[in-house]
């Protein structure tokens, strides 16, 4: 199994390519099968997570293709095989659950293994079945599967979250767009990701409004055609770069990075010192001066400060000056990096879903281990401005989310390989 090996304590300079997001390319590519015309996806981030997707859209007789050294995905279900999509796949990653609702509204019935992903809490998939069933998909759960069927075609319904979901947001709105009527999405996800859905989705002949507010409405056509769309910068991948200088010193510019991405974030690496400048090529990141100042984070739903980001943020906040309380708001079981990057010499307590991190002046190289995929990439971010020799092991986690992390900060400076196959 890989390993990263990162000798901290040089200063990072350069610039780093941001890639197109994984987020959103996950939600992007079921909308394939919606439609028996050709989907292109350009700017598709290379990742083991999309692989995956590849491998089930595959599964149900879907034909993608990976076009100029994978960043381009040409997909077309224009003679689909199968609604049942297997557990073999599906447990392997959260965002395979989002296949269901394309089927349902297309075929009529579907069967989706319920999914798996990063053990970062039980994130249920309850709002996206309550959502279906509000337009009028009879639903069995029995033997892991969801077994969904609306032989009459879906209808238009006011589907109300009771709670802010990215995931049941993507697939209300994909199953929306072919059922008969209007669909009102109340209290829906706001995240960059749903509105570059919408706008695919839109660009395939479908009636969409109010993407990027929390009432989507939906007006259903018979059908949707091909098109050829743009993935989203990926703000996660954007926002952990940007950490990179923070943590370490130096100067790096994110190229592709918009600030409407990352406000909330960035307003909080203003807060500890750190200056975020928008340039006609993306965002520069450096430090102001001297040692950083602690800040208290609070994860929200889009527009506010993205979990996503909490991990790396813990990794910044550790050799800060003071004292920074972290709440976790969205996911339980959200700090497991705490205790490796404690490993490290930092000093944090856990109390349920708040963390309180006292700043230490430097921490330690130690060997560590990732616990998912934004765990991953905190230790590395630790690692680079740690004293000594750090090894992070599991890192198949961060391959889900980052592609080529070696070559992107080794290219400014960091001192980091990976080690193959132990």
């Amino acid at each position: 199994m890989d390993q990263i090996r990162i000798k901290g304590g040089r200063p990072l300079s350069g610039e780093i390519a941001i890639a197109g997001a994984k987020n959103a390319c996950l939600a992007l590519m079921p909308a394939t099968l919606l439609t028996d015309e050709p989907l292109t996806l350009t700017n598709a981030p290379r990742l083991s997570d999309i692989r995956t997707m590849t491998e089930l859209l595959q599964s149900l007789g879907a034909e993608v293709s990976a076009l100029h050294r994978g960043k381009v995905l040409a997909l077309s279900s224009h003679d689909l095989t199968s609604q049942r999509a297997d557990y073999d796949i599906v447990r392997k990653m959260r965002a395979s659950i989002l296949v269901l609702g394309p089927l349902l509204a297309r075929y009529g019935q579907a069967e989706v293994s319920l999914p798996g992903g990063c053990a970062i809490g039980a994130r249920p998939v309850d709002l996206h079945l309550r959502a279906l069933e509000a337009m009028g998909a009879t639903l069995d759960l029995r033997e892991g599967y969801v077994h969904a069927s609306a032989p009459g075609g879906l209808k238009g319904a006011v589907v109300a979250f009771p709670l802010v979901s990215v995931g049941a947001t993507e697939n209300a709105l994909m199953a929306a767009t072919l059922a008969k009527g209007t669909t009102v999405l109340k209290n829906a996800a706001r995240e960059p990701e749903i509105v570059d859905l919408a706008r695919c989705l839109r660009a395939m002949g479908a009636q969409i409004e109010g993407e990027g507010t929390n009432t989507i409405t939906i007006e259903g056509v018979a059908s949707l055609g091909g098109a050829t769309h743009r993935v989203v910068t990926d703000r996660i991948e954007l926002g952990t770069y940007m950490l990179a200088p923070a943590i370490t010193g130096g100067e790096v510019t994110c190229l592709g990075g918009t600030l409407d991405l990352v406000a909330a974030f960035a307003e909080k690496l203003d807060a500890a010192g750190i200056s975020v400048e928008e340039t006609d090529r993306g965002l520069k990141v450096a430090r102001k001066n001297g040692r950083l100042n602690a800040v208290d984070v609070t994860t929200a739903p889009f527009p506010g400060f993205p979990t996503d980001l909490q991990a790396q943020m813990m990794a910044l906040l550790c050799t800060a000056d003071g004292v920074s309380v972290l709440e976790e708001t969205i996911f339980e079981n959200r700090f497991m990096h705490a205790p490796e990057l404690m490993r490290m010499g930092a000093q944090i307590e856990v109390s349920g879903g708040t963390a309180t991190v006292t700043g230490v002046e430097r921490l330690k190289g130690a060997p560590v281990m990732a616990t998912d995929l934004r765990a991953s990439v905190s230790l590395i971010l630790a690692a680079l401005a740690a004293e000594g020799e750090t090894v992070v092991s599991r890192v198949y986690h961060l391959d889900r989310g980052y592609e080529k992390v070696e070559q992107k900060l080794g290219a400014c400076g960091a001192e980091i390989e990976r080690v193959s196959g132990k």
